[in-house]
């Protein structure tokens, strides 16, 4: 017998809410067995909602998800040239995460140079920073 697991159980475990869980239901996503009004989330929506939540964090699209997902869930049983498409979508979608990766390496490049240019600045006005006014200024 596979796992089951509740609504707030993966909510809790995902650390996101029972809301997200239930847009993923509505997107497709999620197929959980219905007992009533209760939701009943197997092993695959676990997974599932792992690969979605971290390709969400990754700045994807609802339907760059649904791609990604599609090949998590594919048949073991597909033909040779399937199984090369699948591989080929598989290693497209990896290096759009390392585009992506480059990307907000980048950006922290720029935002360092830009911290070190401020702290030049109050350096030669001899302004060091106040941890505490810079904390406040941050709230």
């Amino acid at each position: 017998m596979s796992n089951t697991y509740s609504i707030q159980v993966l909510a809790r475990e995902f650390q996101t809410t029972a809301r997200t869980l239930r847009f993923y239901e509505t997107e497709g996503l999620l197929h959980p067995e219905r007992r009533g009004t209760t939701r009943i989330f197997s092993e695959q929506d676990r997974a599932r909602l792992g690969i979605a939540l971290r390709a969400r964090k990754l700045g994807l699209s609802l339907e760059e998800i649904r791609g990604f997902i599609d090949l998590y869930d594919a048949e073991p049983r597909e033909d040779a040239r399937q199984t090369l498409q699948r591989l080929a979508r598989i290693r497209a979608h990896r290096q759009q995460v390392l585009a992506r990766i480059a990307d907000a390496n980048e950006a922290l490049r720029e935002i360092d140079a830009l911290e070190a240019r401020v702290m030049d600045v109050m350096r030669t006005r001899n302004e060091p920073p106040d941890d505490g006014q810079l904390a406040f200024a941050l709230v």
